[in-house]
């Protein structure tokens, strides 16, 4: 009776971070759904409305200025210190360390560029329409207000939208549109809900952003999340072209998918190939002399089958050797008695 290998966590942990032998074929790639569609569209329209309530002052500005006359660094000082560590969860630099990290095993692993890619083109949208923004419309944060009420704009600052909540929304939210399963992708986009959520009011209980800043950043990184299917061909093609351009320049880096051995069966050895010049010379079996039973067992000379050996006579042999066939005479057969004579 056969039975498998008990394998513990850190087995089935180590089992993992092995490369696959070839690319999985069932990656899955999101499509822009109508599904989705409704979701960009519901999500523009909530980034135009806040802003529009800003630039007109409304009730969201009053209730920006309440927040910061509020001082939450100063009601609940015991988090502060907690605090200054998980903003920096919302920070570009160490966050896409990170990230990238990770998705550059998942790339090494699967044999594909698209993580990566996706990371990219993810920051580099985040960078372009968020930084667009923010240099546009020149909202001062809480610290430098200059007028109370004020919404603040126009002043040549760089806050509206918070890039912190921004780039916690795109950083942790590309995990999650990257997982390989449905179960993965719900968990991993809770999981980056709560962090970009976290980070939205930290940057709030600091002081350093409006309550609508945070507003307009968790709809800037959503907006970014939910376009990236319309960038997936053009991720295609260029991962298609970089790995032309490896192929072209370093062909000995090209991966070739080889079928894993299976368990417990022998590694074969690499046999030496003798050259075309190289005859090997045959001596014959007496003639080999072994020192010891050991000698014998390790000897260098390459092994020969069966098919390949030349038979040879022996030395010393007992058997006399045999005449010429052509030259043998038959023997004259003995003369039966004659009966009676």
């Amino acid at each position: 009776m056969r039975t498998e290998p008990n394998l513990t966590r850190l087995d089935r942990l180590f089992a993992r971070l092995d490369r696959e032998p070839e690319r999985p074929a069932s990656l899955e790639t999101p499509r822009m759904s109508p599904h989705r569609i409704v979701l960009f569209g519901s999500t523009l329209v909530f980034y135009v409305l806040i802003v529009v309530a800003v630039i007109n002052t409304s009730w969201l500005v009053r209730l920006d200025w309440q927040l910061m006359f509020f001082r939450p660094y100063q009601q609940w000082q015991e988090l502060h210190a907690f605090i200054d560590y998980y903003v920096v969860l919302g920070q570009r630099g160490p966050t896409a360390v990170m990230v990238a990290a990770w998705l550059g095993w998942r790339s090494w692993r699967q044999h594909t560029l698209r993580p990566l890619l996706m990371l990219g083109t993810s920051l580099l949208l985040l960078n372009v329409t968020v930084g667009a923004a923010k240099l546009s419309m020149g909202r001062l944060g809480p610290h430098y207000a200059t007028q109370i009420g004020s919404n603040e704009m126009w002043l040549t600052g760089d806050i509206f939208p918070s890039g912190h909540t921004a780039n916690a929304v795109v950083t942790w939210g590309i995990l999650a549109y990257l997982a390989s399963s449905a179960r993965a992708r719900r968990y991993l986009s809770a999981l980056s809900a709560v962090v970009s959520l976290g980070v939205g009011l930290s940057t709030v209980y600091l002081g350093t952003h409006w309550l609508s800043d945070v507003l307009l950043g968790w709809a800037a990184g959503l907006l970014i999340l939910l376009a990236l299917p319309w960038f997936e061909p053009l991720v295609t093609r260029a991962e298609a072209w970089i790995l032309a351009q490896r192929d072209r320049f370093l062909p000995g880096l090209r991966g070739r998918a080889t079928a894993p051995a299976p368990a417990g069966a022998p590694t074969p050895l690499p046999q030496p190939v003798p050259a075309d010049d190289e005859v090997p010379v045959r001596e014959p079996v007496g003639a080999v002399q072994h020192s010891s039973r050991t000698g014998a067992h390790f000897s260098t000379q390459r092994h020969t089958l069966r098919s390949e050996r030349s038979p040879v006579t022996p030395t010393g042999s007992r058997r006399p050797a045999h005449a010429d066939p052509a030259t043998r005479t038959a023997r004259p057969a003995p003369a039966r008695p004659v009966a009676g004579g």
